[in-house]
Parts: structure tokens; C-alpha cells; sequence
């Protein structure tokens, strides 16, 4: 089995990779889940996927205003554990995101599932 040679690589490349590949498996599951749904998905399963999409747009949001933030910080700092607190606070974030999403949500997730329902024809299920 070939083995992956990272001599060349410093702790700053291995986690910024680490970040991308994390915030590219996040994305992924998402669409996954989005295009999954259809007119034989079940209400749990469309509701579920909405409220991914909320947890996702909340993230994204936050993470837009974190950028202005940044932007009024001194350009003089220590970036030795920059990338590595970058990577736990966007996993703090995510799941700030989904725990609101499940306890206090604005809304959103809710009527997006019910323009999806009427889009797709999805029936009630019956119990």
C-alpha cells in the first residue's frame, strides 16, 4: 500500500488542509441531502434537509460577519496557531448552527419545507 510522503509538508499546510477538506465534506453531505429529497421522501427526511440548509446559511452568515470583523484587525499578529484555531472555531460554529437550528430556529427551515412540500406534490403521511 502506497503511504502519503508529507516530509515536505509543515503543520500550517497539513492544517489548512485539514480545514478545507472538513468544510468540503460539510458542503457535500449537505447537497447529498438536499438532492436526495424527491416526491418519495418522507416529511422527517424533507424536514431534515431544511433544517441542514438553515444550520448552513446561519454558518455561512456568521462566518461573512466574522470577515468584517477581521477586517479591523492590526496586520501585525502571531499566525503560528491562526490556521488551527481557525479550524476549531469553524467546528464550534457549525455546531452552534445546528443546535440553534433545533432550538430556537427563525423560521427559515420551516418555510422552505413547506414551499418544498408544495413543489413536490410530497403527501402527508399517513400513520
Amino acid at each position: 500500500m502506497a503511504g502519503l510522503d508529507i516530509k515536505g509538508l509543515n503543520a500550517t499546510a497539513l492544517t489548512d488542509y485539514a480545514m478545507q477538506e472538513s468544510k468540503n465534506a460539510s458542503t457535500i453531505a449537505l447537497q447529498n441531502k438536499l438532492q436526495s429529497t424527491s416526491k418519495t421522501s418522507t416529511d422527517d427526511e424533507l424536514m431534515e434537509a431544511c433544517k441542514s440548509f438553515e444550520a448552513y446559511f446561519l454558518e455561512q452568515m456568521f462566518k461573512e460577519m466574522q470577515k468584517s470583523v477581521d477586517a479591523m484587525k492590526p496586520e501585525t499578529q502571531d499566525n503560528s496557531t491562526s490556521t488551527l484555531v481557525d479550524f476549531f472555531k469553524d467546528q464550534t460554529l457549525q455546531e452552534i448552527c445546528s443546535t440553534s437550528v433545533d432550538t430556537q430556529s427563525n423560521g427559515f427551515a420551516q418555510m422552505l419545507y413547506e414551499n418544498l412540500k408544495r413543489n413536490y406534490d410530497i403527501p402527508e403521511v399517513s400513520e
